[in-house]
């Protein structure tokens, strides 16, 4: 299906690459829980930067997976919420989530396994 002979590889492709990123899914799975500020986010995703939460929240927003709602207030309140295309990320999300809790050891081990096999290769043999 997402090989280049497929008519919609390309557009699978791109849609694929969005949730391929390091932060799209942690979002959408936050928004998941209703709509949320861009502080509240920022606290809750550990590591992201303001510039890169306002990127992400903005591809999101372009995609129609998350919208943003400005309310007339002093202070400006700005709300971010998943789409109903957004919330039908929820269940492949709860179980890429799910997989990854139930197979993170097996991917442990087998990076152990290549890293050590790869350091023995390495090693200059006694001649």
């Amino acid at each position: 299906m997402c090989s280049t002979d497929h008519p919609a590889s390309r557009v699978i492709r791109d849609t694929i690459a969005r949730f391929g990123d390091k932060w799209s899914i942690l979002v959408i799975g936050l928004l998941q829980d209703g709509p949320q500020r861009f502080g509240d986010l920022h606290r809750r995703v550990d590591g992201i930067s303001h510039r890169m939460l306002s990127q992400t929240l903005r591809s999101l927003e372009r995609d129609g997976l998350v919208s943003r709602t400005s309310y007339p207030e002093v202070p400006p309140r700005v709300e971010y919420a998943a789409t109903e295309l957004g919330r039908s990320l929820s269940e492949p999300i709860v179980a890429l989530v799910n997989w990854a809790a139930d197979n993170h050891l097996a991917i442990f081990e087998a990076r152990e396994a290549f890293d050590a096999a790869a350091e023995l290769a390495a090693e200059p043999t006694a001649e």
